[in-house]
């Protein structure tokens, strides 16, 4: 059994300048709402297809850190990520960042997270659960990104 969700923003910037932005692990925390801490592991300099990446959620929703390595980087476009550890709550877990180009000065970014939780007896209580913090967490990530973005226009 696995839970999929699906959210989408409009950001002010190219899908290049937002796709640099939110894989630049030296600014993520500058507009990511929802990490403590965000690195790509010594070995890697920049995000890139097979970079491992490490992301540790805020203490108010349990501090864990998922390590991921990255299976598609395609600048402006596309990155995704599967799960290399298991943290509590977490049997598996894979997201898709993709852009698309509206104009010369706005994009759609759609996040894309699929996970199944463990344990497996509990399933039909923390699918439900997760996912609903999941989508709540991400649209407010979008949103931050988006106003980033916007007070970086205004400034």
């Amino acid at each position: 059994m696995r839970s999929t969700a699906e959210i989408k923003e409009v950001i002010p910037a190219s899908a290049e300048t937002v796709f640099d932005l939110i894989h630049d692990y030296e600014r993520r925390l500058e507009w990511d709402t929802l990490l403590q801490e965000a690195y790509l592991e010594p070995k890697f300099t920049e995000a890139g297809l097979g970079a491992i990446s490490v992301c540790r959620g805020r203490a108010i929703l349990g501090g864990f850190a998922l390590r991921t390595r990255y299976v598609s980087f395609q600048r402006g476009k596309v990155a995704a990520v599967e799960m290399l550890n298991r943290p509590p709550f977490f049997d598996s877990f894979a997201a898709s960042i993709r852009h698309s180009v509206i104009d010369d000065h706005h994009s759609e970014v759609i996040y894309k997270v699929n996970f199944s939780a463990k344990p497996r007896f509990m399933q039909g209580v923390l699918h439900p659960l997760i996912h609903r913090i999941f989508v709540w967490e991400t649209r407010t990530r979008l949103r931050a990104l988006r106003d980033f973005f916007q007070s970086a226009e205004k400034g």
